[in-house]
């Protein structure tokens, strides 16, 4: 529970209250009765429109590889970069 709360709580800090979607899990809603958020479940079909969209995406990243193969040095460098773009 104190791991959800933290990161949910750095999400607050972050991005400011907003209401938590979570898959379920049954430390969600103690931490945001804590932090003093709303708390909503998704449903069967959100979960898995969800996984099938998240799927998608590593399908289509491993067919980008497959066609343009680099070596672990250069994919080092795009997720530091990535990283570097998301983060700042």
């Amino acid at each position: 529970m104190f791991v959800a709360e933290n990161f949910i709580r750095s999400l607050v800090d972050k991005y400011g209250r907003h209401t938590v979607y979570t898959d379920g899990g049954t430390w969600y809603p103690q931490a945001c009765t804590f932090l003093h958020l709303k708390h909503r479940l998704h449903s069967s079909l959100e979960k898995s429109l969800i996984e099938r969209v998240i799927q998608y995406f590593k399908d289509r990243t491993e067919s980008f590889d497959d066609y343009y193969p680099c070596t672990n040095n250069q994919k080092r460098k795009r997720i530091v970069i990535y990283s570097m773009y998301t983060i700042g």
